[in-house]
């Protein structure tokens, strides 16, 4: 096995394209061709993780948060991430990060956080625009069946909880083939019609290689005529952030020693107490006060999240509950959720959760 089948593993539970545009994940550091020794599962990727692999014999560490997260000019060992980057590269360690593809994704770090919380009816709090693209193309009806199964197989056609999804209008096409063309049907330099099929189908973008791949080798046409456009349907299953109910309402102080209890944290910062009953929950691991207002719509009665500064705590206007657990706090169940998955899609193979614990905040 080698890192680069990893990496596939965990693009089918994060593809990379849904990360967000100011991230910096993938493989950071290695050679995506090298045997695999030894898996390190971690948040951070810190220099005590890298000591944790290498006494492991594990060549490739899997860390949620991205050790390179903007351009490195230099390489003198002057910083942490200086110093990280260079002992994994002395001891041929490699670095992936999948940090917030993990967090669009459906069963990512908050379907996490809802789950520690035991929270139900769990849907996107934020669904992410732009991940649906339609593509349209024109094939001889003879051939339609056959082309609309391949692109099916390559992952076309899902809607929801429909599969095989496609339009199809009969029509007549023409073309005309100069000096240089060789058609499968009709003759170069005479105008040629043939009954075809429009065959409109929708995919998710991080299949859109695969699916033109398909086209062109399951197209009988030498030049296929297609259409790809980028649609703005929301998407349900990827997006930041989450949304859920509890089983039974709670006091704001009942739910908050809650949260606290099940999200193993020795502080939470809150806004002013609701008279009201909490039910609804919003989460958002890591930092996430730009989601306060989504979470306001969403008729939250808590947002669950970290990294709130002195002012966002106004914005919560008595209309909501804001909940700083903690940055760490909110993403420590991340790594044993991978090393779980890893272990599933691995089985002659030992994925190991590092034991360093990496969050930078102490507390009196």
């Amino acid at each position: 096995m080698i890192i680069q089948d990893v990496i596939n593993h965990l693009h089918n539970l994060a593809p990379l394209a849904y990360a967000e545009d100011f991230d910096n994940v993938g493989l950071l550091v290695g050679d995506k061709n090298e045997t695999v020794s030894g898996i390190l599962v971690t948040l951070d990727t810190l220099e005590a993780v890298v000591d944790e692999a290498i006494e492991n014999n594990c060549n490739l560490i899997v860390s949620f948060h991205p050790i390179i997260f903007s351009g490195l000019k230099k390489l003198t060992g002057k910083t942490y991430v200086e110093r990280v980057v260079i002992k994994a590269i002395q001891h041929n360690i490699a670095i992936f990060s999948i940090h917030t593809a993990l967090d669009n994704a459906l069963q990512g770090v908050n379907s996490i956080i809802c789950d520690q919380l035991g929270l139900t009816n769990k849907k996107i709090l934020i669904p992410q625009s732009g991940t649906i693209k339609k593509l349209q193309t024109y094939v001889p009806k003879a051939n339609a069946e056959a082309l609309r199964k391949s692109l099916f197989n390559a992952g076309a056609g899902d809607i929801g909880n429909y599969e095989s999804c496609s339009f199809n209008v009969e029509g007549e096409g023409t073309y005309l083939g100069n000096e240089n063309s060789n058609p499968v049907l009709g003759e170069k330099g005479k105008l040629h019609r043939e009954k075809e099929i429009a065959i409109s189908v929708t995919f998710k973008k991080h299949l859109e290689s695969n699916v033109l791949k398909t086209l062109f080798d399951a197209h009988p046409y030498e030049e296929v005529a297609y259409e790809i456009s980028t649609l703005d349907n929301i998407n349900q299953h990827i997006g930041i952030g989450m949304i859920g109910e509890l089983n039974e309402a709670m006091t704001t102080e009942d739910c908050l020693k809650f949260i606290k209890d099940r999200m193993n944290t020795e502080c939470i910062r809150h806004s002013k107490p609701l008279n009201t009953s909490i039910k609804r929950i919003a989460v958002l691991g890591g930092s996430g006060s730009f989601a306060i207002s989504a979470a306001k719509a969403a008729k939250a009665d808590i947002l669950v999240t970290s990294d709130l500064k002195y002012h966002d705590f106004f914005s919560a206007e008595n209309s909501i509950v804001l909940a700083d657990i903690g940055h760490y706090e909110s993403e420590q169940f991340t790594k044993s959720f991978l090393v779980d998955y890893l272990s599933k899609k691995i089985t002659n193979f030992a994925i190991i959760l590092s034991k360093t614990n990496t969050n930078p905040i102490k507390y009196l």
